[in-house]
């Protein structure tokens, strides 16, 4: 994720591409992305997680450093093609493993942990490959295919033997791939959560290119974003293990709202520097929430047996989302203006976070 967090950048300013050509692009990532994971959940459910995940780690080492190689438009869509559908075996099966693996009434805390494990290793790596990035991007490639490859090494040892499996309903794969769709409760929550991934994906893709845009380095850049891992590493598993206990719908609100302030400061801050640095901190404390406690609620409302199937079904959702962020965004940038793009992304999320603390209730009946 180090590398993918410095893309928009290259592609604009190395490979010039035009910044809404790389939205297009970075959409088509998270439609392959979203539209095949559901398919890719369902399988795990029925042939285990393990093959499909090594498949994920090995094929993405593979084509993750091909954006060197990207030169035009066409290769650009072809390689985000390639990239989103190897994301798609990857995010839903990893997560329904996590689940597996984890006791019912921990797992926030487990999907917490593990999330603060992630935001240590994105600081590790961000911070470093920001001047990485200054210097040129081969490196960088070639560092994070290496990463990707030490996955699948590290795979095939830990998951050796036997893993925990939920006993599937008598389904077909297709009818399982479409359930959590034709369910009313998963696809309200998917209505109303989707602005936590569009968030996020604002952030990681969109906060680069706006820095940058007004004049900050890669170097800072990546000093921020490292910033914002190491406050989700402190507190991520100290908030989910004291907010556990009342289950993963109530606070969600509260982490929206967060989040629209978050956004409101990236419009209303004066000098980019500071916008960049206040914005990301504070979306932080609402991230240290939604990071663990969505996936809990996806978690909660798949029915027994279809656990990967739902994961996939969200990862459709969060993938569009976060695809949509620099679309979205770099049109309202050019209509509006950078400022009110961010302000009307706080408008969105705020109602969002007025929906979900109304709904919260709802969400937990059967």
């Amino acid at each position: 994720m180090s590398l993918v967090t410095f893309l928009g950048i290259y592609f604009v300013q190395r490979a010039h591409i035009d910044v809404a050509t790389v939205g297009v692009a970075f959409l088509c990532e998270n439609l392959a992305r979203g539209l095949l994971a559901p398919m890719f959940g369902a399988l795990s459910d029925r042939i285990g997680r393990r093959a499909l995940l090594l498949a994920s780690a090995l094929s993405t080492a593979l084509v993750l450093p091909c954006f060197l190689l990207v030169t035009s438009p066409l290769t650009l869509v072809l390689w985000s093609l390639a990239l989103g559908t190897t994301g798609a075996i990857n995010m839903p099966v990893a997560s329904a493993l996590l689940l597996d693996l984890a006791p019912a009434e921990r797992r926030q805390s487990v999907l917490a942990l593990n999330y603060t494990v992630m935001s240590v290793a994105y600081t590790l790596g961000v911070t470093p490959a920001g001047y990485v990035a200054e210097q040129g991007y081969g490196l960088l490639a070639a560092i994070s295919a290496a990463g990707y490859v030490l996955v699948a090494i590290l795979y095939a040892a830990a998951l050796r033997g036997s893993l925990p499996l939920e006993r599937r309903p008598e389904t077909g794969v297709v009818r399982d791939t479409l359930a959590a769709f034709v369910d009313r409760r998963f696809a309200l929550f998917a209505a109303i959560a989707f602005v936590f991934p569009l968030s996020m994906g604002m952030v990681v893709t969109v906060s680069p290119l706006f820095g940058a845009e007004r004049g900050l380095g890669e170097g800072y850049i990546g000093l921020v974003l490292g910033g914002n891992s190491i406050l989700v590493a402190l507190l991520a598993l100290p908030v989910a293990s004291r907010v556990e206990p009342m289950g993963p719908f109530r606070l969600l609100g509260a982490a929206a709202a967060i989040v629209a302030i978050a956004h409101a400061c990236y419009g209303l801050i004066p000098g980019t520097a500071a916008a960049l640095m206040i914005g990301t901190v504070v979306f932080s404390f609402g991230e240290v929430v939604f990071s663990s406690a969505v996936p809990a609620a996806v978690a909660r409302l798949a029915p027994q047996g279809r656990r990967g199937a739902y994961q996939g079904s969200w990862t459709l959702v969060a993938s569009l989302s976060m695809g949509s962020a620099l679309v979205v965004s770099g049109f309202l940038a050019r209509l509006a203006g950078w400022e009110r793009a961010w302000l009307a992304l706080a408008l969105v999320v705020a109602i969002a976070a007025v929906a979900l603390f109304a709904l919260r209730q709802r969400f937990l009946r059967n």
